[in-house]
């Protein structure tokens, strides 16, 4: 799936923030914008052309941590062109996932379907990775319709274990790694190791723009 190339935008309505001596918070205000400036920051760090030790793209900012001269960038910023939408988002990373979650009985009831149902529903959706947050490789990923959103859940689990697909509102993400969470947990990816590999560049798999789907395996 292929998106139409927009033209490029220019980066005066980006506002950045100081975020400790050697980092800037970028406010993109949109989510579009966001993903445009972390795009363009991502093409500078693998050009060579910007040293910074991460960046963390989120709903409507940018995280810049680790570079020497935090205000020269900042300065730079308003004459950057960006472009909202990338010319094409390549294929769709396939993730292999258990339909086993300890929620996905509750959530086929909300649904109104079978277990099995939630499985084929979910499977058969693209989903788009929107922001990144929460943990090292977690993404906010869009694409579950309106009829399908689910609350999360009334009391949140101390301990969600890694791999956890799990879905609230209008998301579907998958935890890296073990930590508390109050989303609704319908299936369990195989290779949770995937997400985040700190030795990777980018070292989350799943950045802003990435088109995912999930395939239903048995083990």
């Amino acid at each position: 799936m292929s998106t139409r190339p927009t033209a490029p935008t220019s980066g005066r309505g980006l506002r950045p923030l100081p975020a400790g001596p050697r980092g800037i918070l970028i406010d993109c205000g949109t989510t579009a914008l966001a993903r445009a400036c972390y795009r363009s920051l991502q093409a500078r760090r693998m050009s060579g052309l910007l040293e910074a030790a991460d960046l963390v793209p989120g709903a409507t900012t940018v995280l810049v941590d680790g570079i020497d001269e935090p205000e020269l960038l900042a300065a730079e910023l308003p004459g950057w062109p960006l472009t909202e939408e990338p010319e094409s988002a390549g294929e769709a990373v396939e993730i292999p996932v258990c339909y086993d979650g300890r929620d996905l009985e509750a959530v086929a009831k909300m649904w109104g379907v079978s277990p099995e149902a939630v499985a084929d529903i979910h499977s058969g959706i693209e989903f788009e990775a929107a922001f990144c947050g929460f943990s090292p490789g977690f993404a906010y990923l869009e694409g579950l319709p309106e009829e399908y959103q689910v609350p999360r859940r009334e009391t949140p689990r101390t301990s969600v274990p890694a791999g956890s697909v799990a879905i609230a509102g209008p998301y579907t993400g998958v935890y890296p790694r073990s930590s508390p969470g109050g989303w609704q947990l319908i299936a369990t990816m195989t290779n949770p190791g995937r997400l985040w590999n700190e030795h990777r560049e980018p070292a989350a798999l799943l950045v802003p723009g990435t088109k995912v789907r999930f395939a239903a395996v048995r083990v």
